[in-house]
């Protein structure tokens, strides 16, 4: 079953194009993030989904009904903002009854989905509180609530935990998955935050200049990019991407036989995430420290070899900075892009 199709949606502001093309497919109950940079459009497309900016081009679907020519209304989605948009005058029980009332839903009905959802929230001692009187994370339940409480065909969730202080946001973002689940209510989750990303999406969209560069699983992302962007948006710290050429078959600089590869350009970017090289004695690259960074329980550490500038994310002891440190890495941990276009090269 369906839940969501948006097929070649596109979007401009006067002379300045926001979306172009932009097209996704839905399962029933899946849940998929956005992610992008600010000002990639991600808010555009929720809106322009849920009825409140209006299509240049293209079509919406959500389940087997086209909603582009709807009134918000009438489209049957919840979109919750990350400024939790709640009624300062109105209580806990209110807020959450809102859209019930607003659809003129019975009081017997109101009190009983209000009790229901304050429970499944763990709101039910905050009922007559007003937002003031709540933590941020409380206030988000509230806003998540009225979302819910109306079942919708479709949740739309705008960056609703970038208010949040970071451990916070960890427990919420599980919170929200669970919930998504037991629903099985069809769900995007826009967001500039890549753990969210990764811990969250049953697939995740890259947003970028109002194209989706890539979508797929969140392993899919992370280790088959589609090309540079995708691999430095995605992990942290970042890929480690130097400039590198091929000579006779040899990787230059590391000398590593390419035999087996098939590259056929003589300047190629390499990439190799931190975590996926590893400092030991026996290393077969020598190099210097150039900075050592404790992070609690692990060292992020920059090497510099040939001129070049590494860093490792797993080590577990501190290194002095000028030391001497020997590295190495498995030849299928890397990935080679062309340096003009950023493509990913050698994956047929």
């Amino acid at each position: 079953m369906r839940g969501l199709v948006l097929k070649d949606v596109c979007k401009s502001f006067g002379d300045v194009p926001v979306l172009q093309d932009v097209s996704l497919d839905l399962d029933g109950g899946e849940l998929l993030v956005l992610l992008g940079p600010s000002g990639c459009g991600k808010s555009t497309l929720l809106r322009l989904i849920a009825g409140l900016e209006e299509l240049d081009q293209g079509e919406i679907y959500i389940g087997s009904k086209r909603v582009d020519h709807l009134r918000p209304r009438d489209r049957d989605v919840a979109l919750v903002f990350q400024n939790y948009s709640l009624y300062p005058h109105m209580t806990v029980a209110k807020n959450l009854a809102f859209p019930l009332i607003v659809s003129r839903v019975n009081k017997s009905e109101v009190r009983s989905r209000v009790r229901d959802v304050a429970e499944m929230l763990g709101l039910s001692e905050k009922l007559k509180a007003k937002p003031a009187q709540l933590s941020g994370g409380q206030r988000q339940r509230v806003a998540l609530g009225r979302a819910i409480i109306r079942k919708p065909s479709l949740f739309l969730f705008d960056e609703p935990l970038s208010n949040l202080d970071a451990d916070l946001r960890g427990r919420m973002r599980r919170e929200i998955v669970q919930l998504q689940k037991e629903l099985g209510t069809t769900t995007i989750h826009v967001t500039h935050d890549q753990a969210e990303a990764l811990t969250m999406g049953d697939r995740v969209a890259l947003l970028h200049e109002g194209r989706i560069v890539q979508i797929g699983s969140p392993e899919e992302l992370y280790h088959d990019p589609v090309n540079l962007l995708v691999a430095e948006f995605i992990g942290y710290p970042k890929m480690n991407v130097l400039h590198a050429r091929i000579e006779r078959h040899v990787l230059i600089p590391f000398g590593l036989s390419m035999l087996n590869r098939p590259l056929h350009e003589d300047k190629v970017l390499v990439g190799i995430r931190p975590e996926q090289i590893d400092i030991t004695p026996d290393g077969e690259y020598a190099a210097t420290v150039a900075s050592s960074e404790y992070l609690g329980g692990r060292y992020v550490v920059t090497l510099s070899f040939n001129g070049i500038l590494l860093t490792v994310s797993n080590c577990k002891a501190q290194l002095e900075q000028g030391a001497p440190a020997n590295f190495t890495f498995r030849q299928q941990d890397l990935l080679f892009f062309d340096p003009s276009t950023g493509q990913r090269l050698g994956t047929e």
